[in-house]
């Protein structure tokens, strides 16, 4: 990818909303799949007293709005401003105590599996049935579209055609009991049992324009380093992104 088109899928601009300010995609195409668009609020006319206690609107019980689901609620309804990064709101904003509950579990996956996950480790990559394998870098994309694969090909792998991901762990190969898998990254998450260490994740995915599925393995290196436990790290945030994903698509109607 040309240094200009990364550019482009990287701009943000500062937009300003009704709810508070936001830091937006300046290209909607390249916007995170976990992104919500801002609701529509309901109108004050339709809301006389709160949605949620229902105690009715006056001089003194004032009427506010939850930024992530739009309704009417009182103050003590609608008291917490918390942060809504999948609205990429620049600052914390009030949400009612449901919605709130929901944004503070999203904030683990942003706070931590997410980072990990931007930041990449170091893998040994098979591609299809080759005996070859390369040293690559993997990370997501900065807007959680893509995997992305450096080495001596960059390689991109959109996560919307991912269709089955598998975390390999140690003495296993796929297809045994102790590998993980998960039907797409909407997956249900299941948990890594007494000692075991993933050491691998293995994916099958479909290319645009190409027939059939494609599979790659990753692998960690044999060196009980840095770079060992860095990519050890990375496959448990990995681990952790079908429970994420299937919490954020979930929580779309919230």
């Amino acid at each position: 990818m040309s240094s200009g088109v990364a550019a482009r899928r990287d701009a943000k601009k500062l937009v300003r909303s009704p709810s508070g300010l936001r830091m937006v995609p300046e290209h909607r195409a390249f916007g995170s799949p976990f992104g919500l668009e801002e609701p529509q609020w309901v109108p004050d006319k339709e809301c006389p007293r709160c949605m949620q206690c229902d105690a009715k609107f006056d001089f003194i019980t004032r009427k506010h709005h939850c930024r992530r689901c739009g309704k009417c609620f009182c103050d003590r309804c609608c008291s917490q401003k918390v942060p809504l990064r999948r609205m990429c709101f620049v600052d914390p904003v009030r949400q009612c105590a449901e919605c709130a509950l929901v944004s503070h579990r999203e904030a683990e996956f942003y706070d931590k599996q997410l980072k990990v996950l931007l930041s990449g480790a170091t893998f040994l990559v098979t591609f299809g049935n080759s005996e070859k394998s390369e040293t690559v870098v993997c990370r997501l994309s900065n807007n959680q579209r893509c995997l992305i694969l450096d080495g001596d090909n960059r390689h991109e792998i959109e996560v919307a055609h991912i269709s089955t991901v598998q975390i390999l762990t140690e003495g296993f190969t796929p297809g045994e009991k102790d590998t993980y898998t998960h039907t797409s990254l909407l997956g249900i998450q299941p948990t890594l049992e007494g000692s075991a260490r993933a050491t691998g994740m293995f994916l099958q995915y479909t290319v645009p324009g190409v027939e059939g599925v494609t599979q790659l393995r990753l692998m960690a290196g044999e060196d009980a380093n840095a770079s060992r436990r860095q990519a050890a790290a990375w496959l448990a945030a990995m681990h952790k992104v079908p429970w994420a994903a299937k919490l954020l698509y979930e929580s779309r109607d919230q």
